[in-house]
Order: structure tokens, then sequence, then C-alpha cells
């Protein structure tokens, strides 16, 4: 029996973390499921026009609400709801929310800075490139970061992907698997020369790694949703300046 034991637990940790990356691979199926059918309805009935801001916008809300519908489902269907530990932010709380959105803005342009010194760069988040009217698109994504983007792909990596691995894992492998994973997913988002994509997922994994530690100081998932929120408005505030 002891010889069976190691077996039996490695098997168990692959298997936890298996789980949790699959709840990955749900998401972006769920979201896709919903996403295209229900832009395409929008545009067949004039709500909006395909390639326009509004077309652009709906489709980011769109997916992010189907990243949030695939949490809710694969919570319910493995039963791990206390995986996504989440309450309202303390004092305490908010002010690590404004200084963790403050310090992922500040190493981003950092390492921004840091890879020009080089010669090298980063490729683009499509997600930054208007569709139609960079003003509009700009300041209705701020707001869409504050309230969709970062609470939603916060609860799916920091909860559901870091809080699984967690269970198979120390706090620190579970921050960097699910960084990895984080910044992987980024990856056919991203244009660019192979060398810039690749240092954009570097960039993104090292961000995922702060919010992840964010996550297991507060044991809130709240509160990294909301300071990757801060940090994607941030950066949306820059490139309205820029527009105007």
């Amino acid at each position: 029996m002891s010889d069976d034991a190691p077996g039996s637990e490695i098997a168990e940790r692959v298997l936890r973390v298996a789980s949790a990356l699959f709840a990955i691979v749900f998401a972006l199926l769920v979201a896709s499921a919903i996403t295209v059918p229900a832009a395409d309805l929008a545009v067949s009935i004039g709500l909006v026009a395909e390639g326009s801001t509004g077309y652009q916008l709906l489709r980011t809300v769109l997916q992010f609400g189907g990243f949030a519908v695939a949490v809710a489902g694969y919570l319910a269907i493995t039963g791990e709801w206390e995986l996504a530990r989440a309450s309202r932010p303390d004092a305490r709380q908010a002010a690590i929310v404004v200084g963790g959105g403050a310090v992922l803005f500040a190493f981003q342009y950092g390492a921004l800075f840091a890879l020009d010194q080089v010669g090298l760069s980063t490729g683009q988040n499509q997600a930054v490139v208007p569709a139609g009217d960079p003003v509009t698109y700009y300041l209705a994504m701020i707001a869409v970061s504050l309230a969709v983007v970062g609470p939603v792909e916060e609860l799916l990596f920091r909860g559901v992907v870091q809080g699984g691995v967690r269970r198979a894992f120390d706090a620190v492998p579970a921050v960097l698997i699910a960084s990895l994973a984080f910044g992987l997913i980024h990856l056919p988002s991203v244009s660019g020369t192979p060398a810039e994509r690749w240092a954009y997922v570097g960039v993104v994994v090292v961000l995922g790694s702060v919010l992840g530690a964010l996550y297991e100081w507060t044991d809130n998932v709240v509160v990294p949703g909301l300071a990757h929120g801060v940090y994607n408005a941030a950066i949306y505030v820059v490139l309205l300046a820029q527009a105007l």
C-alpha cells in the first residue's frame, strides 16, 4: 500500500491541474458559442454594423460574458465554488487594488523601456486597436475594462485556474502555472514578429504573477479583478489622451 501512495498522490495532482486548465478550454468554447451567433444576430437586426466600434465593443462584452457563464458552469459542475473566493473589499483591500493597478502599469512601461534598451519590443494586442472612432472606443473600454474584462479574467485565471492548481501545489507553483496559462492565452491576439509576440507573452506572465500574488495575499478574487481593471483602464486612458 505504501508503494501505491506516491503514485496515487501524483495522479491526483495531475488530475487537479488538468481540471483547472480544462476550465480555460471550456471558457473559450462557451465564449465562442455565445459571441459569434449573438454578434451575427445583432448585425442582422441592425443593432450594430459589422466592423464598427459598437460591433467591436459588443463582441468584447459577449466574449467575457461567455467566460463568466463558463466559470459559473464549471463551478456548478465541479461543486468547487470555494475556488473563487470573493467578498466586498475593505478599505485596506481597496488601497491594494489601487496600488496593485499602479504597480502593473509601472511594470509594463518599465518592461517596454528595458526591452527597448536591448533593441527589442513587444507585439500589439488587437484589443487596443479600434475598429472605428478611437476616442469612442477608448472611452468605452475604460468602463468595460473596470466592470467586465479585469474582473472576469481574474475570476477565471486566478479564481478557477490558480485556485484549482493550488489544490495540487503550494502557492508559488500555482501562481506560476496560472500566469503561464494567462500569458499563452493572449498569444493568438497579439500581432508582430515571433520575437515580439513572445516578448508580449513574457510581460503578461509577469503581470499575471503579480495578480496571482494579490489573490494569495488577500484571499479575495475581487482584489486582483479590480486591480487588473484599473491597469487596463489606465492603458486606455493613455491611448485616449494620445488620440485626442
